[in-house]
């Protein structure tokens, strides 16, 4: 962990190379008023949308929607199949299926889907404009970094992995959050407004507003990766005759949660972190062609009790389209089994730190459970 005193509390960061523009994000963060303790930049950390991808901030009384990112609830469910051994053809046939039969990219359900969410959901504008697509939505993986993936498990057992989150449902709630806290910001001026930190009083009518639309959107989430991994594994189950699941770890990456740390009940903003409490199971993606790992929180006080999210972008969206040739996507990928590419070539590992290094960097923060290496991968 390295240290950097650049503001008006210190910056703790387990990156290497960190880029000068997540740094000054950092900066930024530090310099608020309401800022707590200090700020954590996770292994992965790199440059986001206001605070950087990887971040960690805690902060007394405010809640940033823009710190907690468009994606509300972004997470992944990993699952361990009693399945021990599959051939290349086995998986070619599922990840062939689970890419023409689940709805991908701007693809939706073509009927409604069913959830005991949707029953009592909050009373809010936003929620209630947008809860009938929202309906269409569930159970489809997006675009993007979003992925379904089969995993060799160092513990012997295939595994299964989903990546997506709370849809353009999530976002439209966090798109209208922010402009709602954007105004008020020009009327109280809580933060610069260049930085696109614009946060609300947590107990203000707006804040709570946002912190109940923000929960909803979680469970959304989960139950979205929860119904995508039900189909996922229906395929599977159906080539490989596995019987059942063993194990499920399921994780948010982007959140914030009312919680105590050294003393102080704050808000933690984790854009782009997951959770590490001790003994708590996580897991930490490296790319489509790399490996990942469930790993084990220790629980450590210095992160806000947080880890990274997967290995952290080396190479912008835009930088690596302009950079990586379907050629080199592919020859990255080597032997595994892939789909979903089109022209966007933003996912190549080659575009990711690499994971040992990243996972190598936060040893204090977790530990290694299982190692999964990919062997089939649908990218949405």
């Amino acid at each position: 962990m390295k240290i950097y005193n650049l503001g008006k509390i210190p910056i703790k960061s387990w990156a290497t190379d960190l880029e000068e523009d997540a740094l000054q994000q950092a900066v930024n963060l530090s310099n608020l008023s309401f800022a707590y303790s200090h700020i954590a930049l996770m292994a992965d950390a790199h440059v986001g949308f206001g605070m950087p991808i990887g971040g960690v901030f805690a902060s007394l009384g405010v809640i940033i929607p823009n710190a907690v990112g468009v994606d509300i609830g972004c997470g992944i469910i990993a699952a361990k199949t009693d399945i021990k051994e599959i051939d290349i053809r086995s998986i070619e046939k599922i990840v062939d299926k689970a890419h023409k039969s689940i709805p991908l990219g701007f693809k939706h359900h073509k009927s409604p889907r069913k959830w005991e969410g949707f029953n009592n959901p909050p009373n809010l504008k936003i929620v209630m404009e947008e809860l009938d697509a929202a309906r269409y939505q569930l159970g489809t993986l997006g675009g993007g970094n979003h992925f379904l993936s089969i995993e060799k498990g160092s513990d012997g057992h295939i595994w299964l992995m989903v990546h997506s989150g709370s849809r353009n449902f999530g976002y439209k709630i966090a798109e209208y959050y922010n402009n709602v806290a954007i105004k008020l910001n020009e009327k109280i001026k809580l933060v610069p407004p260049k930085q696109d930190l614009a946060g609300l009083y947590i107990d203000s009518k707006e804040g709570k507003e946002y912190f109940n639309a923000m929960s909803y959107a979680l469970k959304f989430a989960a139950e979205n990766r929860r119904q995508l991994l039900e189909q996922f594994y229906d395929i599977f189950r159906e080539e490989t005759k596995s019987e059942k699941i063993l194990k499920k770890v399921s994780i948010h990456h982007n959140y914030a949660s009312i919680e105590e740390h050294f003393g102080k009940e704050v808000i933690v903003h984790r854009k782009g972190a997951i959770k590490a409490e001790k003994g708590e199971l996580g897991i930490i993606p490296g790319s489509m062609g790399t490996p990942s790992y469930i790993v084990e929180g220790l629980g450590n006080p210095e992160s806000f009790r947080s880890c990274s999210h997967g290995a952290g972008r080396v190479m912008s969206r835009r930088q690596a389209n302009k950079t990586i040739t379907k050629e080199m996507a592919d020859k990255s990928m080597g032997d595994i089994v892939h789909k979903g590419w089109k022209k966007d070539f933003s996912e190549a590992p080659m575009a990711y730190k690499d994971i040992e290094e990243v996972m190598d960097n936060q040893k204090d923060l977790v530990k290694r459970v299982v190692k999964l290496t990919p062997l089939g991968v649908v990218k949405g």
